[in-house]
């Protein structure tokens, strides 16, 4: 899976976005311009020893993105979708765009992709989920309609076992 983050503005989210990212073996696409340095101390703290690990790239705009990636399958992640998340069925090389935290992702790039566009349901008095916490929901969807390939069945212990 590849995730997209539109001009993403807070490091502590697009440091815990690279390290799901690093858990779930996605690639991290981002958009600038960016709110902060990829250097920057609250990105690694965040992202913890993870970002080493993280295949991530870098496009001056969308344009750019869209050119080298022409066949790409995207999914724009938007409170303003008709469709939930869970209505759609994702591939494995499907690419799920975010926006930035103060105003997501463009109308001029949501109108022309209308059937794309999907939201996670909630409430009508908030505005919108943490960017982080909302790209976990969507990728972690798009891995269990795909049935977790690659992921361990089950998880281990540090000191005891489980019992068979």
């Amino acid at each position: 899976m590849n995730i997209i983050l539109h001009q993403p503005e807070i490091p502590q989210n697009t440091g815990n976005i690279g390290r799901t990212c690093v858990a779930t073996g996605s690639s991290l696409h981002l958009i600038e311009p960016l709110g902060f340095r990829l250097d920057e101390k609250l990105l690694k703290r965040a992202g913890m020893d993870y970002w080493e690990h993280l295949e991530v790239y870098r496009y001056m705009n969308f344009q750019e993105f869209t050119e080298r990636h022409p066949d790409a399958k995207i999914w724009y992640a938007t409170t303003k979708a008709r469709r939930a998340y869970t209505e759609v069925v994702f591939g494995p090389d499907d690419y799920l765009m975010f926006g930035k935290e103060s105003a997501g992702i463009p109308e001029e790039i949501l109108i022309e992709h209308e059937e794309s566009c999907v939201r996670i349901p909630m409430l009508p008095r908030i505005r919108s989920l943490n960017l982080s916490n909302s790209v976990a929901i969507v990728l972690y969807e798009a891995l269990r309609q795909q049935g977790f390939p690659g992921f361990e069945a089950m998880g281990e212990l540090h000191h005891l076992h489980w019992k068979e």
